[in-house]
């Protein structure tokens, strides 16, 4: 985990980020009692089957299909934590002192359980069996970070470039957006203050003009 002002920071940019997607579908999104939590357990249920949990059969985890659903549950999770009215900054430092106490049953799986369970009976985001399912994985703040931002960004790209209207181009010189977002992301330094703007800034570089498509 990296220190714990720059998680606070790093979560904040996250959580306006999220405000920012979330605001394109309704302005008021946060007045419409979304089940964000029913979105967490489900998301734990398709977690555990790219994991593997069938004892009658031979299952390898897929290490990467596991972290790239934890992106998305972070996604829920911090929809389900902003409310309108609590800063930024204080949502980021309560979700950060909830995951640099990470809970941590035996294996991935009970960890995992315990994090739908709170989302099931709670109707809660538990930062910190988030924390545990990061560490059992072997997936640092870092990557969760770099991750989401370049998911929301390429998201938020593609808006701009006429994803809705139809005109936006997928495939760059032979390569679809993600595999180029994987590339620039690899490429760029998640602890710089105006990493996001530079990750925009490196597709926009990249993104083909129209009439070389």
């Amino acid at each position: 985990m990296p220190n714990k002002e720059t998680m606070i920071r790093q979560i904040a940019v996250m959580l306006e980020m999220q405000n920012a997607m979330n605001s394109k579908v309704n302005e008021k999104w946060f007045d419409q009692n979304f089940e964000w939590y029913r979105a967490i357990w489900i998301e734990c249920a398709e977690m555990l089957e790219h994991y593997g949990w069938k004892w009658w059969k031979h299952q390898k985890p897929d290490a990467e299909q596991v972290k790239m659903e934890l992106v998305d549950i972070f996604h829920f999770g911090l929809s389900s934590r902003i409310d309108g009215e609590t800063s930024f900054e204080a949502i980021a430092e309560e979700l950060t002192n909830e995951m640099l106490e990470p809970t941590l049953k035996d294996d991935f799986k009970q960890t995992l359980e315990v994090m739908a369970g709170q989302a099931v009976m709670y109707q809660h985001f538990d930062g910190a069996s988030f924390a545990g399912c990061m560490q059992q994985m072997e997936m640092p703040f870092e990557e969760l970070f770099k991750s989401y931002v370049g998911k929301n960004t390429l998201n938020f790209f593609r808006q701009d470039k006429g994803y809705k209207e139809g005109t936006y181009i997928k495939e760059w010189d032979g390569r679809e957006d993600n595999e180029v977002l994987v590339e620039i992301l690899n490429k760029l330094d998640s602890s710089e203050e105006d990493f996001r703007h530079q990750l925009y800034q490196e597709l926009a570089d990249n993104y083909p003009r129209p009439d070389s498509k």
